[in-house]
C-alpha cells in the first residue's frame, strides 16, 4: 500500500511524510504547529521532520517562522498554495482509496483499519 501511495503521489512531487505534514497543518484550520507537534503525528516516526519541513518551504506550501524571542520556537503553517494542493489530491485520492481496497468487503476493511491503528499505537 505504501508503495503504491508513494507512486500516486509522485505526480504531485510530494513523498508520503511530506503529504502528512501537509494533512497535519491542514487539521489545524490556519493555528500554528511546531516541529514536535508535527513530529508526533507521523506515522514514520524516523522522519527527519525538519527536512521535511524546509523541502516543503521551498515549494510554497508551508510558512514557517521564528520566535525572535526563542530562536528554537518555530510556527509553522500550510500556505494557500499548501491547501490548493491538498484540495486537488483529495479530488482523486478517494478514486485511489477504491482501487487499493478493491475486493475487500466492508467488515474486511474495518478489521484492516483496526489492526492498522493497533500496530501504530504500539
Amino acid at each position: 500500500m505504501n508503495e503504491k501511495f508513494s507512486d500516486h503521489l509522485k505526480q504531485y512531487a510530494l513523498s508520503i511524510q511530506q503529504y502528512q505534514v501537509l494533512r497535519s497543518l491542514r487539521e489545524l484550520n490556519g493555528e500554528p504547529s511546531n516541529l514536535l507537534a508535527l513530529q508526533a503525528e507521523m506515522v514514520s516516526k524516523n522522519s527527519n521532520t525538519t527536512r521535511l519541513v524546509e523541502k516543503l518551504r521551498l515549494k510554497g506550501l508551508i510558512s514557517r517562522i521564528q520566535s525572535e524571542e526563542n530562536r528554537r520556537m518555530v510556527e509553522i503553517r500550510i500556505t494557500e498554495k499548501g491547501l490548493n494542493l491538498l484540495a486537488e489530491i483529495d479530488d482523486v485520492h478517494s478514486e485511489f482509496k477504491k482501487d487499493i481496497v478493491e475486493g475487500l468487503t466492508e467488515d474486511e476493511i474495518l478489521t484492516l483499519n483496526k489492526l492498522l491503528e493497533k500496530i501504530r499505537n504500539k
